[in-house]
């Protein structure tokens, strides 16, 4: 998967100008603004966002795809709007058809699993996961696995991060399915999805990728990529919460099942049964999150306005100074683990102190306003490769620079003092 596109170097992002969209980051904190290093599980949301979630629900709140009324007409155009708005950011070549909203990437991948794996896979055959993955990316298949009989195969890492892709011929040969995440919540690597998705097809397996961590910050286009699904949520993208994607070619979507049973996903419904809707519909029973549609297609615009190549370009730059910052200061007091290299890597840096558990890093670096994740950060297998337990991760979006990764270190280093 490329980072930055082409040979044209994209404008540098004016952090100073993006932070003012930001309420929170300026919020004062005994006397200075939060450094807010928590990305890659939940981004924050400009103002832009909020102000056209709040705009609809003053000025055109109603249920979708129902009224005939013109609040109504204009909410389903605004609804259906933000899923054309989302197909085009990912490149689909049927963005009204094969983009399906559901309200997280977790649910994204269940209804794979249990549309399309219920339908497909069978006792004994395969699924090749790799160790990286987000549980969100496991336990679906590992239910499927236990259900049907199927056979979990893994793609290992090396010690710098990445997939040790030199057996996958033999890995997904007789298998169905290859599950496989973008971009690593804890190692920040970047997979090569393209080469990946090559081998599986020639052994007759499909790909679904878990997108979460690559679409908020790399231009992506599910044609180059070549996976058959890919899901991502909007909460990691400068969106609301409670809304997630799913998007599949359209000859794999128009053959699935429903997922949920209920309104809206059907045509008719009579004693014997029932015709389920057209795509992408009969996958999203009942009242859809409207507003939070809306707010992820005010977030689609604004990246889209910063320009994904610039907003890359800012991530590599100042993990880049990060990942030197932590090594000049803190030498082998700290074990960052991920590929070493900036550009081969996103925004996102899991590390460990050798002498401090993560979570008491986090709670001190929280009193002097810097806010890291700490945990297993639900990719339990990876960990237990990496040999520990949890690790602290600092991630970045497009409102933080220099400053914050200053403050990051700063507070490390206030940290090594209170626990000598």
């Amino acid at each position: 998967m490329a980072g930055v596109t082409g040979t044209r170097v994209p404008p540098a992002l004016d952090v100073a100008t993006v932070r003012k969209e930001f309420a929170l980051l300026s919020a004062d904190r005994g006397g200075r603004p939060l450094a807010y290093l928590d990305s890659a599980a939940s981004s924050q949301r400009p103002a832009r966002v909020l102000d056209a979630m709040r705009s609809y629900e003053e000025t055109t709140h109603a249920n979708v795809h129902r009224g005939v009324y013109a609040v109504a007409e204009e909410a389903t155009r605004r609804f259906e709007a933000a899923r054309v708005a989302t197909g085009r950011f990912i490149g689909a070549p049927v963005p009204d058809r094969e983009v399906v909203f559901t309200k997280n990437a977790t649910e994204s991948l269940n209804l794979v699993a249990h549309t399309w794996g219920r339908r497909n896979l069978h006792a004994g055959d395969v699924v090749v996961l790799t160790e990286m993955e987000h549980h969100a990316n496991v336990v679906p298949w590992l239910m499927l696995a236990e259900e049907r009989g199927l056979e979990l195969r893994w793609i290992p890492i090396d010690d710098h991060g990445f997939l040790v892709l030199d057996d996958l011929d033999r890995l997904v040969d007789g298998a169905g399915l290859v599950a496989v995440t973008a971009m690593s919540n804890v190692l920040g690597t970047l997979n090569p999805l393209a080469e990946i998705a090559e081998v599986a097809h020639a052994a007759g397996a499909l790909v679904v990728a878990d997108g979460a961590q690559s679409v908020p910050h790399l231009a992506t286009d599910v044609t180059a990529l070549g996976c058959d699904f890919i899901a991502f949520s909007a909460h990691k993208m400068l969106g609301p919460t409670g809304i997630g994607v799913l998007w599949g070619r359209e000859a794999l979507l128009a053959d699935l099942p429903p997922f949920l049973g209920g309104g809206e996903m059907i045509l008719d419904v009579r004693k014997d049964g029932f015709t389920p809707n057209d795509i992408p519909w009969r996958f999203e029973a009942g009242t859809p999150p409207i507003a939070e549609a809306i707010g992820l297609h005010a977030a689609i615009d604004y990246l889209g306005e910063l320009g994904m190549d610039a907003v890359r370009a800012h991530e590599i730059d100042l993990t880049a100074y990060a990942l030197d910052v932590l090594a000049d200061r803190f030498g082998a007091d700290i074990t960052v683990y991920g590929p070493p290299a900036a550009d081969e890597r996103g925004g996102v840096i899991s590390f460990t102190h050798r002498d401090i558990h993560p979570h008491d890093l986090s709670q001190v670096l929280d009193q002097h306003g810097v806010c890291i994740r700490a945990g297993h950060h639900c990719a339990k297998p990876l960990m237990r490769r990496l040999g520990v337990t949890a690790t602290a991760r600092a991630s970045f979006g497009p409102y933080n620079d220099r400053t914050d990764v200053d403050r990051l270190a700063d507070a490390l280093d206030e940290a090594a003092r209170f626990f000598a």
